[in-house]
């Protein structure tokens, strides 16, 4: 569904939370991963996920194959801002994503990655203090509150 005039749209995926490398969480952006079939364009987008205890918790969401950390297999990985690290794998995590960011890209390093991580999750808070999120998120990892 399109939202008028704002390139916004809401867009669902559920799924079940799979183990795969880890290499968010060794980044410090760890991620819940989901093998769902979607027609989103890979790229980076923002959007809600209830999981676990959590509830429309903001969450960073990235659709693709992770390239630049030599995976190849398409997923959906979200981020959810400010939870704790913990293992949910096997539980139900649903997405409502509503904000398509940029695409996709392979970078020449990890530490350009992590940059670009970190330039989202700072567009992301943005984004969503101005959808007058209820609940509190707090500063960026790189960056200060």
């Amino acid at each position: 569904m399109q939202k008028a005039d704002t390139g916004d749209f809401w867009s669902f995926v559920v799924g079940e939370v799979r183990r795969y490398n880890g290499k968010g969480r060794g980044l410090g952006y760890p991620t819940a991963n989901v093998a769902a079939v979607t027609d989103l364009r890979d790229g980076i987008y923002f959007g809600y996920a209830d999981l676990a205890r959590y509830r429309q918790r903001p969450a960073l969401v990235f659709v693709g194959a992770p390239v630049t950390v030599g995976d190849e297999e398409r997923r959906v990985e979200a981020h959810l801002l400010d939870i704790n690290d913990e293992d949910y794998y096997g539980q139900q995590l649903r997405l409502r994503i509503e904000h398509f960011h940029r695409s996709n890209v392979q970078f020449a390093s990890v530490d350009e990655l992590t940059v670009a991580i970190c330039t989202d999750e700072a567009a992301a808070r943005k984004w969503f203090a101005a959808q007058k999120f209820n609940g509190k998120t707090e500063g960026t990892k790189c960056l200060p509150a």
